[in-house]
């Protein structure tokens, strides 16, 4: 096999990335399908085959891995197009998903309707059984009952269930027996237990990743397995992986099983390259990474080399979306992309998103009916975007109707068409500035002290001006930036996490039960390992965390274990000096006076594979544009702007701002006082000036 591919299929356009035997990765893009996804992929992969001098059927037969991210199930789940999904849990807590965790964005504002629960109350039901905290029963299970409350499930046309009993952490029988009930009930209706899913300690948790999980698998079990089918039928006979938000990838078969998993899969890439690109330019270890799509703007962080992760992973908002509950990469997202719609509030205010135009009909410029004014829509206004080479010259922007929108826009404001298109960048700039201190200022970073690194189709545009607004002094925009998310995923490894809930304090510290949690978890990576080293992947890692908190704390801290097992006093010191110094990190203060507890371990298991290798080129001379056109900027106005041919630009090439450099797949705006350099990895490192 000559080719490896990833997939990373947004809500506007489907990023492509082909690695081929001599590390070369070749990125393209094609507006989403969302009616047959596979469409998207065979258009952006006949782009690339025709580059190769190859047939799209040859590419594949000739692949030997294929990686698919998908925003589908996100999307799904924000747009309310899951599957009519039920609630079944024990009785006396039937509200669970209603009364949530509690908490508001804003303490103060009472404006905001209490969110609606993402399974209906009256989709909610309860189970006559009780187990408590120590796994013992307390009530047995009455099983007619259940299978009286399953007809009525049945009865309401529910495709999917949820199952999530009191403390079937500590003790499963009752999860499990009713699991059966289901099958033999109501065969065929895919369900989701709990204590698999998510074994946490808390209830609103593992109910909602219940649920949230149930609800997606007819979607995605029919969206996987279409695609399958369209991979077959393309000749294509290698290896499908599906990425996931741990930021790694798993088989399709996994994923199908545990389809939460997918959402947030997307953006979990874009640090993964950021950490590539970053160590390989400058020796980077703390890195803020951007990735600028047609719909939001995705932040994520590697601290130390490490990518950062949460357990507080919202779709739709922090409290008022739904929690899943898992383990995910820390990837934050805000209505703020290429296709994110302009709009004059009640108070006269212009705003920009959280809205989009999506790829159905997208910006006016695309010229598919778009009637909206949007950022592209203003790129293209302002001069930014070349009309007769978007998308490598597949797609003529239609600049008259870009006007036409920005200036029914324009109007009611008083302003001029260029006014009000720099306006509306200036404000989604203002958008992404928050984003970023809201992952790092909020989190103690000081992101002057970070490099960035920026991809995604609409990064260039004026991801300098957002960067020059944290304070920071250099940007990275990689070669590869169209698809930075989908590049993540050719630089993945295959990564499974394995959770478990064990009480553990330094009152009264007892670690066989701890140690044994620890060992099943080894024995289900054990086994996972043996089934890859069939397969030729044979180098395993494994990582162990624990949730600490101080005694009497409301809220854990993730901290990672130095072995596999705690076994004697100087493991237990190690481990309480380890979570001291998490704390101190995060709060800056440390209370040694206080006992330690943890209250749930977790074990991820990477299975390292072959990736492609960044590989530079040595410096050339100077390159000359090879056009210019009139570009308007704030402060400066429209000046004559030098453009250039970016695939052709050799390395050590300065360009100083005002300039516009082309790329296939995105464009890099260097604005006035600013300078660009091409680097040996051929990417672009951009100098913001004073």
């Amino acid at each position: 096999m000559t080719y490896r591919i990833a997939i990373d299929t947004g809500g506007t356009f489907t990023d492509v990335v082909v690695a081929d035997d001599k590390h070369n990765l070749i990125v393209n893009k094609a507006l989403t399908d969302h009616s047959r996804v596979f469409n998207g992929i065979k258009e952006a992969l006949g782009v690339t085959a025709g580059t190769l001098g190859v047939t799209v059927d040859h590419l594949l037969a000739n692949t030997s891995i294929f990686i698919y991210a998908t925003t589908r199930a996100t999307n799904a789940i924000l747009e309310n197009k899951c599957a009519r999904t039920a609630f079944l849990t024990t009785a006396g807590f039937k509200d669970t998903l209603l009364l949530r965790e509690g908490g508001r964005p804003n303490a103060y504002d009472f404006s905001q309707a209490y969110p609606d629960p993402y399974v209906p109350r009256r989709l909610s039901f309860e189970t006559e059984e009780r187990i408590n905290a120590e796994g013992e029963v307390v009530k047995a299970m009455d099983e007619q009952a259940a299978r009286e409350v399953l007809r009525q499930l049945k009865a309401a046309k529910v495709e999917a269930v949820g199952v999530s009993l009191l403390w079937s952490i500590a003790n499963p029988d009752h999860e499990v027996r009713l699991g059966e009930l289901i099958a033999e009930e109501m065969p065929g209706v895919p369900f989701t237990l709990s204590h698999q899913i998510n074994p946490v300690i808390r209830e609103y948790r593992r109910a909602s990743a219940a649920v949230i999980d149930a609800s997606l698998k007819p979607l995605m079990q029919e969206h996987l397995r279409n695609l399958e089918i369209d991979l077959k039928s393309a000749n294509f006979v290698g290896e499908l992986f599906t990425a996931t938000s741990f930021g790694g990838v798993m088989s399709v078969e996994q994923l199908i099983q545990r389809p939460i998993y997918s959402t947030r899969s997307g953006p979990s890439m874009a640090p993964i390259s950021g950490k590539v690109y970053g160590a390989a330019e400058l020796g980077a270890k703390d890195v803020i990474i951007c990735d600028t799509g047609g719909t939001s703007f995705d932040v994520s962080m590697v601290r130390d080399g490490n990518v950062v992760f949460t357990g507080e992973t919202w779709l739709g908002g922090r409290y008022i979306g739904h929690l899943t509950g898992l383990s995910s990469v820390d990837a934050r997202s805000i209505g703020a992309g290429g296709g994110s719609i302009a709009w004059v509030d009640e108070g006269g205010l212009l705003r920009v998103g959280p809205q989009s135009a999506g790829s159905e009909p997208g910006p006016a410029a695309y010229g598919r009916g778009g009637q909206h004014p949007t950022v592209t829509d203003a790129a293209t206004v302002l001069g930014y975007l070349n009309p007769d080479n978007f998308l490598g010259g597949r797609l003529t922007l239609d600049v008259a109707a870009s006007r036409a929108v920005v200036g029914k826009l324009a109007e009611p404001l008083g302003l001029s068409v260029e006014e009000a298109a720099v306006g509306i960048m200036r404000i989604a700039s203002e958008h992404m500035v928050q984003a970023v201190q809201e992952i790092t200022v909020n989190e103690g970073v000081d992101p002057r002290d970070c490099l960035m690194v920026a991809g995604g189709g609409a990064a260039g545009l004026n991801i300098a001006m957002v960067v020059k607004e944290t304070g920071a002094k250099q940007v990275l925009i990689p070669r590869t930036a169209g698809g930075l998310s989908a590049c993540g995923a050719q630089f993945s490894d295959i990564i499974s996490e394995f959770t478990g809930t064990s009480l553990f304090s330094t009152r009264a510290p007892d670690f066989t039960q701890v140690n044994a949690l620890l060992a099943s978890f080894d024995a289900q990576i054990d086994a996972l390992a043996s089934d890859l080293a069939k397969r030729g992947i044979t180098r395993i890692e494994r990582t162990y965390f624990a949730e600490v908190r101080y005694e009497g704390q409301a809220w854990e801290l993730e901290v990672p274990l130095h072995g596999s097992r705690l076994q004697t006093p100087e493991d237990l010191t190690q481990f309480v000096e380890d979570f001291h110094a998490v704390h101190n990190r995060v709060f800056a203060v440390i209370d040694r006076g206080s006992n330690v507890e943890a209250v749930s371990w977790k074990a991820r298991m990477t299975a390292i594979v072959t990736k492609p290798q960044l590989v530079a080129i040595t410096t050339g001379d100077q390159a000359e544009p090879q056009s210019e056109r009139p570009a308007h900027f704030h402060g400066v106005g429209t000046v004559m702007t030098p453009c250039y041919d970016g695939p052709g630009l050799p390395a050590g090439t300065q360009i100083k701002g005002p300039a516009v450099i082309e790329e296939p797949t995105t464009t890099v705006v260097v604005y006035p006082g600013m300078t660009a350099t091409v680097t040996s990895f051929k990417n672009y490192l951009i100098d913001l000036g004073a």
